[in-house]
């Protein structure tokens, strides 16, 4: 089954619609203002060998074309802006303490297609300049504590306009390192690890993606910083917003996010990953360089947090994609159709 049992939409089609609308424009002022960011124009696409696309956990294959006109130079498709961005604060003089936030949309066609993934991928990224000194987890943690926020003011003030869709979100937000959950569920996977903390808590910030052997899952060595070793003995200056899914029953991401790799862990990662060769690319040589500034930055899914907000048990009822023929049937036994 695709859909729980006794699902049904809490929103008709047009309702839908507009919610979606409603809610998008909401957060993003909502972020805009928690995160002092200003929103800025993102490319589609990048050119090919510069580095600067975003090769999620490495295995991704981008979209990829040539353009006639440019001597059939090579572009793709972007799958994230997470190195575009730092160079976009860096070219743009962006000052400390304030950042840039954009529409990204992405293709991922290596992506699983399933109820919360889609080879079609919108979010908000986004991108601030910090100090140096900033590089710790109270800084990081504070981040998350504002985007958190700027979610449940998005709830409250959907639910005056939609009576029908109850916040289910904690107040708080807590936070738990990777290497503790691995600790207290050493039998469960990661995935599972993740269930049982969105259960518990409702909403978890899971500090160090990317790190450990085995990691807790896949995490790219060249934007965030997940092998620096913190204050409290564990590591990872990066993580992921988990919420619980009432209608799914299950947890759900909604971003990933984190301090971004200075030269030393850029480095540190690069050969952890034995991927030494990106250092000698565009963008990578610009860091290196000490051309980017300090940041933090992330991804925040739009339809993902449309389809929690708007309790739907679909990710394609809330973004227009494809989807197999037996979902779309399903979804017509449940009262709802895919976009």
């Amino acid at each position: 089954m695709y859909f729980p049992e006794d699902y049904k939409p809490l929103l008709g089609q047009h309702e839908t619609e507009k919610a979606i609308k409603d809610a998008k424009d909401t957060f993003e002022k909502e972020l805009s203002g928690a995160l002092r960011l200003s929103r800025v124009t993102s490319p589609i696409f990048v050119p090919s060998g510069s580095g600067i696309n975003d090769d999620l956990n490495g295995v991704e294959n981008p979209v990829r074309f040539s353009v006639r006109n440019l001597d059939s130079k090579g572009m793709e498709i972007v799958q994230s802006l997470a190195k575009w961005k730092r160079m976009a604060l860096a070219d743009y003089s962006v000052p400390i303490g304030r950042g840039i936030y954009t529409d990204m949309n992405a293709l991922r066609p290596d992506d699983d297609i399933d109820e919360i993934h889609s080879i079609y991928v919108d979010q908000w990224d986004w991108e601030k300049v910090m100090l140096p000194e900033d590089r710790n987890l109270a800084y990081l943690k504070d981040a998350v504590r504002s985007i958190y926020s700027a979610i449940k003011r998005t709830a409250f003030l959907l639910g005056e306009d939609y009576p029908v869709l109850e916040d289910t979100l904690p107040e708080d937000i807590v936070f738990v390192h990777t290497e503790d959950a691995a600790a207290e569920y050493p039998g469960l996977t990661p995935q599972e690890r993740e269930v049982e903390l969105a259960r518990r808590y409702g909403a978890v910030f899971l500090i160090g993606i990317g790190y450990g052997n085995p990691p807790h899952s896949g995490r790219a060595p060249d934007y965030d910083d997940w092998s620096t070793e913190t204050e409290d003995g564990c590591h990872g200056l990066n993580g992921d917003i988990i919420v619980w899914d009432s209608v799914r029953e299950s947890s759900l991401e909604l971003s990933s996010m984190g301090i971004r790799v200075d030269r030393e862990s850029l480095l540190r990662q690069l050969e952890i990953r034995g991927c030494m060769e990106r250092k000698d690319l565009y963008w990578h040589k610009r860091l290196i360089a000490g051309e980017f500034p300090q940041t933090i930055g992330g991804g925040i899914g739009q339809s993902r947090l449309c389809m929690f907000l708007l309790h739907k048990a679909h990710i394609g009822e809330v973004q227009a994609s494809v989807w197999p023929d037996a979902v779309r049937k399903d979804a017509i036994t449940h009262g709802t159709r895919l976009l």
